[in-house]
This record gives structure tokens, sequence and C-alpha cells, in this order.
């Protein structure tokens, strides 16, 4: 299936659902008033913003430093093993080779867990504030008579098109005391420094003739 025809079936799936929403409505004869924000704009307006941008860039350090000190320990006996393996027995030499190999694969371990570790932290750090978001979305929507309350965030936003007069995302940040428009820097899930750092490759295995 070709992108073209897997956004037209998206759009397909949007539309019934959207269709379908609006039958239930009118069989209530309920007025159709929809609103749309933008998330991600919205929480960038948030005290709590600079907060959990804080949080997150320090347990990221935290993560970065745990990680360099493996990786440092892991090239540091990886030298020594380099420059010792030609006088090695095969029993050492193997046993080193073993650690090394160990250790390699600790690293790449950790990192995949800091970056599921980061994401957790991320989401536990958001959720105080998503509640806070979602608690005066319903009050605007209540306070202006707003049936649906769409996100038009996203690579694929639930919205396509709307008026201006139909943006509620100034009206939700007046609603929590907020000034619209404050300079800062929405919260993003970002794989931290710490793991995107290059996993030292385990030595080969030395082919130098051992003392027996």
């Amino acid at each position: 299936m070709t992108i073209m025809n897997k956004f037209r079936v998206a759009l397909a799936v949007a539309a019934l659902t959207f269709t379908t929403a609006t039958a239930s409505m009118a069989q209530t004869a309920a007025p159709l008033k929809i609103g749309y924000t933008s998330v991600e704009y919205v929480l960038s307006q948030m005290p709590e913003s600079k907060q959990i941008e804080s949080q997150l860039k320090d347990y990221s350090t935290q993560l970065k430093n745990q990680l360099d000190a493996k990786a440092a320990e892991f090239r540091t006996k990886g030298e020594a093993y380099q420059k010792g393996a030609a006088t090695m027995t095969d029993v050492v030499r193997t046993d080193k080779e073993r650690e090394l190999q160990n250790m390699q694969q600790s690293i790449q371990e950790f990192q995949q867990n800091a970056e599921n570790s980061l994401q957790q932290k991320q989401q536990a750090l958001l959720k105080p504030a998503l509640d806070k978001l979602q608690k005066n979305i319903d009050a605007v929507a209540e306070e202006n008579g707003f049936t649906y309350i769409l996100n038009s965030d996203g690579a694929s936003p639930v919205l396509l098109h709307g008026p201006k007069e139909g943006d509620v995302s100034d009206l939700i940040l007046k609603k929590m005391g907020i000034t619209p428009g404050a300079a800062q820097a929405a919260p993003k899930v970002t794989t931290p420094a710490a793991t995107t750092a290059a996993t030292p490759a385990a030595p080969t295995k030395t082919k130098t003739k051992s003392k027996k």
C-alpha cells in the first residue's frame, strides 16, 4: 500500500469516527461545537515545564556518568589485555576475553535499560502536569460550550484543519492563570546522552603464541 493510500485510509477511518460521533450528537439535538488545542504548546507555557526539563536533564546526566564509568573501566581492562595478551597463558587469556565480553554485554544492557528508565521518568514527571491540563481543558469546554476539543499535535494529528476561533489553547492557559506566549521549551522524550554513547567493542582473540 502506498503512502498516499495509507493516508486516505487513515482519513476515511477518521471521517467515519467523526461522522458517527456527529450523528450521535444530532440525535440528542444538542448543538455541536468543536475546538482544538496544541497540548505541546500549552505544556511549554506551564511553569511545570522548566522543572520537568531540569529534572530530566539531571537524571540523564546521572545515567551518562554511570555509563561513562562502565566504559572507562572497559577501556582500561581492554588496553591491559591488548598489551599483555602475548605473554598470557591460554587459560588466562581466555578468562580475560570472557570478562571483557561480559563487560561489553553489561554496557549494552545498561544502555537499553537507561533509555527505558528515562522514558518512565518523564512519564512520571509529566503525569501531574497532564492531569492538570486535562482538568482545565474540561473546564474550558464546559464554560465555552465546546462539545469536543481535539489535539492538533503529532505527525498524524486528529485535527487536519480548523478556524482560528476554534483554537482554545490560550483559553486553557488563561484558565490556569498563565499569560500565553511565554518562551519556554516543552519537555520532550529524548534519548539521554548516556545511552547514545557507542558501546566499546570487545577485543578479538589474539593469535600470539602463549607461554605454557
